[in-house]
């Protein structure tokens, strides 16, 4: 499965970047690539010129395949950036499809050539993604920062579930920084892994220094959940606007009255402008063995380095 999903994205190592507000620009999609794992940009957040600004990006800094995120549920019509991405199919290697019901989505990018990446909560949902024309999986845990499926399934348990469930290649995602997150996921039985977090604590990210130094300086325990009260799962840095918010969801708030805490816009602010006080911002609880501002090619080399001596460990045992 590890060589398959290599070979249908086209990469050297069997890492995607995953789709993140805000922060999956062109640039670093560029980045990601060129160290040989799959970069993406993401079109959650972004006008639609600045969409396909971002994708130019990427066209422009590196000749490695990268993909595109498309956030269903993150757009109120998604059609113009299903049209944007067909524009440039000649020039990506992928979808990935997120946070809505990618059916009617899959045959569309499918007949234009390209492998399409769906992420799924629970086995169920790999099963149904799979029969609908997946070419991939992205199997995310609810350790990962951002939208986390409502099952909140931990990652360790639901990727060898989602695995079971299909025949395709399945991603792990959730929680998973390092080396050792690697050679556990493929442990698992999946094909490869997706990074978040660990990407945005990265040199080529946009991401603001405060937004990076917070995800450095936090451990494990320093993230929670928001959104809950309106039937939502979203991991985020725990602060002081966070504890605002949470005590607003104590009085049971319609999704109208919460929505000006959760509006992206708030998202925006913290992690583009640093204003942490003010907004909120996404990590996933792997942010605790995340200690450095790194550049991407590091993270990168370093993981792959690490997974091989732990793999190689392991079959001494």
């Amino acid at each position: 499965m590890k060589q398959r999903l290599l070979e249908l994205l086209g990469i050297e190592y069997p890492i995607i970047e995953g789709g993140m507000a805000y922060i999956g620009d062109g640039k670093l999609a560029a980045a990601v690539s060129n160290a040989g794992a799959f970069g993406q940009v993401g079109s959650a957040g972004r006008s639609l010129a600045d969409f396909e600004l971002q994708i130019q990006i990427a066209c422009e800094q590196t000749d490695r395949p990268f993909g595109i995120n498309l956030p269903i549920g993150e757009h109120s019509d998604p059609r113009e950036r299903v049209e944007m991405i067909l524009k440039y199919k000649d020039q990506i290697s992928g979808v990935s499809i997120s946070a809505g019901n990618p059916r009617p989505f899959i045959p569309v990018f499918k007949e234009a050539g390209l492998p399409v990446m769906v992420v799924v909560s629970t086995a169920m949902h790999a099963a149904k993604a799979e029969q609908a024309g997946a070419d991939i999986l992205i199997a995310e845990g609810t350790e990962a920062g951002g939208h986390n499926g409502p099952a909140e399934l931990t990652t360790f348990a639901l990727v060898p579930q989602a695995v079971s469930a299909v025949q395709i290649p399945v991603i792990a995602a959730g929680g998973i920084v390092d080396g050792r997150g690697l050679a556990a996921a493929l442990a698992l039985g999946a094909a490869g892994v997706q990074l978040g977090t660990r990407l945005v604590a990265t040199e080529e990210s946009p991401a603001h220094d405060r937004y990076k130094r917070a995800i450095v300086a936090a451990q494990g325990e320093d993230t929670t959940m928001i959104e809950r009260s309106i039937g939502h799962v979203t991991r985020v840095l725990k602060g002081e606007y966070i504890e605002e918010v949470l005590r607003f969801e104590k009085t049971g708030p319609t999704p109208e009255s919460l929505y000006p805490y959760i509006k992206g816009e708030k998202n925006r602010l913290a992690v583009l402008e640093g204003r942490l006080e003010d907004g909120y911002a996404y990590s996933g609880q792997g942010c605790g063995l995340i200690t450095e501002i790194l550049p991407v090619e590091r993270v990168i080399s370093t993981m792959v380095e690490e997974a091989r001596a732990v793999i190689a460990k392991l079959s001494q045992l």
